[in-house]
Order: C-alpha cells, then structure tokens, then sequence
C-alpha cells in the first residue's frame, strides 16, 4: 500500500479522537468532495461514525479497533486514488496541512513514512534505522 495512504488513514483515525476532529473531518470530506462527489454524504456519516467508535476504543483501551479503523479508511483512501490517480497530491497536503498538525506530537511521529533501500557486497554492512541508531562493536 501507499506509505501516503497508510499515514493518511492512520492519522485520520487518529485526529478523530483529538480536539481537532472537525479539521480532520473536513480535510477528508473535501478531498471527497473534490475527487467522489457522489460519495460525500456517505463519507460524512461514517467520519461521525468513525469518531464515536474511535472515542470509545480510547476509553476502553482497545488497541485493536483503533487499528481496525485506521485500516478501513486506508483502504477507502486506496480506493480514492485508484479511482483518481490526481487525488495522490490532494491527499499528500490534506495530510501535510490538516490532518498532521491535528495530532499530538507523539503521534505525529507515527505517522511518518519512511522508505529504505540499500544493497550490501562482499563483506560490506548496511545499518538503516527510522530513528536513532546506537551500534556498539567489541
């Protein structure tokens, strides 16, 4: 999947349980509105949804329908851009502009992307790390 898309969804989901869902909220309506007009009203019902479900697993500790969500509206957010290829661009500043600085700044980092290749020969190493990295050699 689209590491944008993946980040999208989770931070979607995420913003939904802040105090500034209704930015979250409209960012994606907007991006609806733009690219499936057609889909508004539905998208709008289930971010209400999406927002007490979300809340609830917050008070009850349950991980795993906050996982859930997030993951159902990746998929949605997929199936945005199948449906549109432009929507990719819209989608990467509704989250750069909206939906990031919604969050907390602890979960703002989880919703970074980071994409890594690397190829090693001979007797070369390759350390790649997402964050810090300590390697201690005797």
């Amino acid at each position: 999947m689209d590491p944008i898309v993946m980040a999208a969804g989770t931070a979607l989901v995420t913003a939904m349980a802040t105090d500034a869902w209704q930015q979250a909220r409209a960012g994606a309506v907007a991006l609806w509105r733009r690219f499936a007009p057609e889909q508004v009203k539905t998208v709008e019902a289930e971010l209400d949804e999406v927002r007490d479900q979300i809340l609830a697993a917050r008070r009850e500790e349950d991980v795993e329908t906050e996982q859930a969500l997030a993951g159902e509206w990746r998929v949605r957010l997929a199936r945005l851009l199948r449906q549109d290829p432009q929507a990719a661009a819209e989608l990467r500043r509704v989250l750069d502009e909206v939906l990031a600085p919604a969050l907390p700044a602890a979960d703002r980092t989880r919703i970074k992307s980071i994409v890594m290749n690397a190829t090693a020969h001979d007797d070369s190493r390759v350390y790649q790390a997402g964050g810090d990295m300590h390697i201690t050699e005797p």
